[in-house]
């Protein structure tokens, strides 16, 4: 059989309504997490989003709207993120503490988890050969670990970028669950390499403001919509199983003015829920999911 052909063999096929129910803390059933990206990119060179095409290296125009997130944007979002009392995800370049020394800081105060995200948003780690992969990872978990005090329980590729052993080498450089794969509304376990498994959490690429907004060309007030209208949904949904909501976030996007005020409103529209939901970590989340008896959580 071809790589090509060659399944996965990471998780058995797992209907959703066929799984055994089971709640979160307080007996809700929705789980809803923001994912903030704090990405770092190339000045001359190497992977980027894009505002508008950009013309030859140095491609001043797109490096600076992206620099832009990390001097003002991701500033704005965590304002909002206190003016509605919301707890973050906080998914971190490595190179993010060199970059933009202090950046880091407004979210160790606020007790935001860190997650690990690479080393830059200018490469992609699944391309790698396997040494030179767990290198990244082994470099980018010491910086965080160095930053941080401990080293971060979660991990997403940049440009969710995985090869066909990152699972294993990210359960063997300590990682308890990953964000990457998005083929499912619930926590699920992965099997790795010689008998070991990793919690994949669920993270949103619908839900997301780069696919949303760069790819789609969707406006602020659209991704907003994408928002109130996936949380309502689910929430109806949720009554059936238990479920996860992540909403994933960039600062050079929706910290800009025109689309960080429909983006108020739509997190302020869950912030009123609070009550029926559970507003957390994705951290939070696998912890949870780690913790409830074998055989509730598909894998």
């Amino acid at each position: 059989m071809s790589d090509e052909a060659r399944p996965h063999g990471r998780y058995a096929y797992s209907p959703l309504p066929r799984r055994p129910a089971y709640d979160w803390p307080g007996g809700k059933r929705l789980a809803v997490y923001v994912a903030l990206n704090v990405e770092c990119f190339d000045f001359g060179g190497g992977l980027g989003a894009e505002l508008a095409p950009g013309g030859p290296q140095p491609d001043v125009l797109n490096y600076a709207w992206r620099d832009w997130g990390n001097r003002v944007g991701v500033f704005r979002l965590a304002d909002l993120f206190d003016d509605l009392s919301l707890p973050a995800s906080v998914l971190v370049n490595s190179r993010i503490y060199a970059d933009c020394p202090g950046l880091m800081d407004v979210f160790r105060a606020r007790g935001d988890e860190v997650v690990g995200h690479g080393r830059s948003n200018a490469e992609r780690q699944g391309t790698l050969p396997e040494d030179d992969e767990r290198a990244l990872i082994a470099e980018a978990t010491a910086i965080l670990a160095r930053e941080e005090g401990k080293p971060p329980a979660g991990w997403l590729g940049p440009w969710i970028s995985q090869s066909r052993t990152t699972p294993d080498l990210l359960a063997e450089a300590g990682y308890r669950y990953l964000l990457d794969w998005c083929h499912d509304d619930q926590p699920t376990w992965f099997s790795t390499r010689n008998g070991g498994r990793i919690l994949s959490v669920p993270y949103p690429q619908e839900l997301n403001d780069i696919p949303s907004i760069v790819g789609r060309k969707d406006s602020g007030a659209q991704f907003a919509e994408m928002i109130v209208d996936t949380f309502e949904e689910m929430r109806t949904a949720s009554e059936a199983a238990p479920l996860v909501m992540g909403i994933a976030l960039h600062p050079y996007l929706v910290g800009q003015p025109h689309r960080l005020r429909p983006l108020r409103r739509a997190l302020a529209h869950i912030a009123q829920h609070r009550d029926d939901v559970w507003i957390t970590r994705s951290g939070d989340i696998a912890d949870h999911a780690m913790a409830l008896p074998e055989g509730l959580v598909a894998g």
